[in-house]
């Protein structure tokens, strides 16, 4: 389904665990290759020492590369999430942000590694960082894509 990055990011920003959470999505990019997140701490998405809770964190960059890849590769091709594993750097105290970003070579890589209709598997590093710009989590998502046979 086509979607404008405004109409995503609109649903996206009312959708109950984002709500929730206290995620936003501040910016999706009109080609779709650049998405940006944030989070504030606050006392619902706090754990119990104080800090942003880690399944918000991961919640926080969870759908997007599906999501871009889907409106960007189009009904051509299967998109979804297959396993992603986070890395928690330090304890994140302030806003949390994340720029998400597909690149050329991402593209390129994907349309020449299923070219014959095989799977592919491609992992993407995804870091989300305090307002200071440390790292305080680190997400790798693996996705799986492949042309759709139908």
């Amino acid at each position: 389904m086509k979607l404008s990055p405004g109409k995503l990011k609109f649903g996206i920003n009312i959708f109950p665990p984002y709500l929730g959470a206290g995620i936003k999505v501040k910016h999706i990019s009109d080609d779709w290759r650049e998405t940006h997140v944030e989070m504030k701490l606050r006392w619902y998405n706090r754990n119990f020492v104080g800090t942003h809770f880690g399944g918000s964190l991961y919640s926080m960059v969870d759908p997007h590369l599906m999501l871009m890849l889907i409106q960007i590769l189009g009904k051509e091709f299967i998109v979804w999430d297959k396993s992603a594993i986070i890395h928690f750097i330090k304890p994140g105290k302030s806003i949390v942000k994340s720029v998400i970003k597909i690149s050329e070579n991402d593209l390129a890589e994907i349309k020449k590694k299923t070219l014959n209709g095989q799977k592919y598997l491609p992992e993407f590093n995804i870091r989300i960082t305090d307002e200071n710009g440390d790292t305080v989590a680190e997400v790798k998502k693996v996705l799986y894509i492949r042309k759709n046979q139908s």
